[in-house]
């Protein structure tokens, strides 16, 4: 990589690094993962920098990288059978002078850790990056039918959670 890449890769590193890790983080579920994955996608962007044929197609690279590096790790660890939980046990419960908010943003996102990675990545993308079907397919490289049935499935999966949640918190069993 000459100067003048370095400094293109360094001008772009800094103006979406932030934006990147939020989408890792809404991936993975959480922080140092995320930046595990940024850092991976980042690292192979670097090594392709000179062999783009546009800089503007650096992020769409990058968030491909992150989607199938992220999709790769969860089918490794669904081969050893290794689960993830959503909570640690013996942890007490959020206290009930939690904010609505915090406990509404902990349940979307414990929601979000439940979905395949597939359908989470159409999740994250269409309401978190406001992104179209067309631009989710071209990021993940799927079809936009694709797209459309993964989103499908997600939201059908998250108001089944959602729905159980609000019954236990309501008491009825």
């Amino acid at each position: 990589m000459d100067i003048e890449d370095e400094t293109r890769f360094r001008e772009f590193v800094g103006a979406r690094s932030k934006a990147l890790l939020q989408t890792a983080y809404l991936l993975t579920g959480d922080w140092e993962d995320g930046r595990d994955l940024v850092q991976g996608a980042l690292a192979a962007l670097a090594r392709r920098w000179g062999q783009l044929a546009e800089p503007a197609h650096a992020e769409a690279y990058v968030r491909k990288a992150m989607y199938h590096a992220h999709v790769d790790k969860t089918r490794r660890l669904a081969w050893r059978r290794e689960r993830a939980t959503a909570t640690v046990p013996d942890t007490p419960a959020p206290g009930v002078d939690l904010a609505d908010a915090v406990a509404e943003r902990d349940e979307v996102l414990a929601a979000l850790r439940r979905l395949p990675p597939g359908q989470r990545a159409v999740v994250v993308l269409r309401y978190f990056e406001d992104r179209s079907d067309q631009e989710i397919a071209e990021l993940l490289g799927i079809a936009a039918g694709t797209v459309r049935s993964q989103h499908h499935k997600a939201l059908k999966a998250l108001r089944v959670t959602v729905s159980a949640n609000s019954t236990k918190e309501a008491g009825v069993r």
